[in-house]
Parts: C-alpha cells; structure tokens; sequence
C-alpha cells in the first residue's frame, strides 16, 4: 500500500468514526450533556464516566459527542457557501475574462484578507453571536479560495479544442461552463473541500473559544476549552479530550485531502 492509499484509509477510518460518533449523539449519549450534578463535578475518568465530568458535574463524553453536532453542522454550511459562491464567481471570470475577471479576482482578494476572526467579531456586532455567525463568516473566508481555484482551472479548460468546437456551434458561456468545464474541475474542488472542511471545524473551535460561535448550553468543542482553562490543575482531562479531539478531526480530514489529491493527480506527490 502507498503513502496515498495509507492516508486514504487511516484519514477516511478517523474521520468516519467521528461522524458516526457524532450522528450517534443524535439518538444516544451516556448522559445527559445538559444535566448538571454538583455532587460529581471534576470528578476523573472512571468507569462511570469515562472522560470524567466538568465544573458542573455534566458527563465530559457526552459533550465531546453532542459538540460534534456544531463542528459537523458549520463545518458543512460553511463549506457549501464557500463552493456554491467561489465556484459561481470563479466560473463567470473565466467565462467573461476582461473587466469582470479583474474585478473578480480583487473582490475575491479583498475578501481573503479579512480574517474569519475579524469578520466574525464585524457579524457579531451587527447580529449577535451565534452558530449563524459561524457559519457565515467561515463561509465567506472560503468564498476566495474556492473562486480562485476554479478560475485557474476552468482558465486551463477554456484553451482546449473541445471548447473551442462547442464554441463554434454556437454553445454560449453559460452552457460550456456548466456542460464541459464544470465536471472538469470537479476533482480539484473535492480536494479543496476536504481540506476546508478540516480549516472549518478549527476555526469553528476557535471561535467557540472566544464565545463567538454556538451558544450555550450547547455544548461545543471551543467553548469546552475555553471553560477548560479554570480548572487546569484540578482537571487538565477538561483541556486534552476536547483539544484531541479537534486534532483528531482536523488530522483524519486533511489526511483524506492529501490522499484524494494525490490520487487524482499523481504528479503532485512526487515531490514528497
């Protein structure tokens, strides 16, 4: 098996367990992840509660699973607004060129330097922080990445004879790019969605952490690290199972994109 095949299948077990977990926690978890009993708050992993429990006495597990539920759900959202916007945007400027690709393209760069910190604060204080928020303000940072990746692509498909014979039959913009250049840049914006996915669920967390992203009492992997950050030396367990398994999740995810972009391009993993 090589290195491509070795990721593919250690990125996709990782990042299919924990979406099993998480749709699991849907229908079951071994406590309540909102019930609080301050008769066992901090208590240690144990065989009744397996990661332990946190300064309010809620089972550690159960939280971890039902957090799952807020990474997948922005980590998705966020994603789909970055493609259905990018792609669109990054499809037209190929399509038209000219002014409108300019003006694309620094739309797109202006975009990009905003961080998703930064625009998540600016939709905070318009909207209220929340998973919305979230969502958006990832979403929009994906928006430039996958617009330029699809004009640099579909720029490259534009130039091929197929192309140019729709071209002559009187195939318009609109239908060349949905009919023969979209289904060719497909691959590289599967790889791409992957890896943003992973760059979402982080930043999710980090934005959980600073009280910007879902609310509470639903529980979220951010903001368990940040509660974490009180009680280090009573319960350093608070901080390594929700930090593990944000790098689980970010691991087994960009795992499976490098796999899948070496799988549809090869060339790009001789340099390894």
């Amino acid at each position: 098996m090589g290195s491509a095949g070795l990721s593919l299948w250690c990125g996709g077990a990782i990042t299919v367990s924990l979406i099993a977990v998480t749709i699991l926690s849907f229908v079951w978890t071994p406590y309540s992840p909102l019930k609080m009993n301050m008769r066992e708050r901090l208590q240690a992993p144990s065989i009744e509660h397996l990661l332990g429990t946190d300064h309010f006495g809620r089972d550690v597990l159960s939280m971890l699973m039902v957090g799952g539920q807020s990474a997948l759900k922005v980590g998705i959202v966020a994603v789909l607004i970055g493609v259905i916007l990018g792609v669109a945007l990054g499809l037209a400027a190929a399509a038209r060129g000219g002014w409108f690709e300019a003006l694309a393209m620094r739309t797109s760069d202006l975009l990009f330097a905003f961080p998703v910190v930064l625009l998540a604060i600016m939709l905070a204080a318009g909207f209220g922080p929340g998973s919305v928020t979230s969502m958006v303000a990832i979403g929009i940072h994906n928006v430039p990445i996958f617009a330029r990746l699809t004009r640099a692509g579909a720029k490259t498909i534009w130039a091929r004879e197929f192309v140019m014979a729709a071209k002559v039959n009187g195939r318009g913009n609109f239908y060349i790019s949905m009919v023969h250049v979209l289904p060719n840049v497909v691959n590289i914006l599967v790889v791409q969605a992957t890896i943003s996915f992973a760059i979402a669920i982080l930043a999710d967390a980090a934005l959980g952490y600073l009280g910007l992203g879902t609310q509470p009492p639903v529980p979220t992997w951010g903001r368990m690290l940040s509660d974490a950050q009180s009680y280090m030396a009573q319960g350093p367990y608070l901080a390594i199972f929700p930090g593990l398994t944000i790098a689980l999740a970010v691991l087994g995810l960009n795992l499976l994109g490098d796999a899948l972009r070496d799988l549809i391009d090869p060339r790009s993993s001789k340099g390894h």
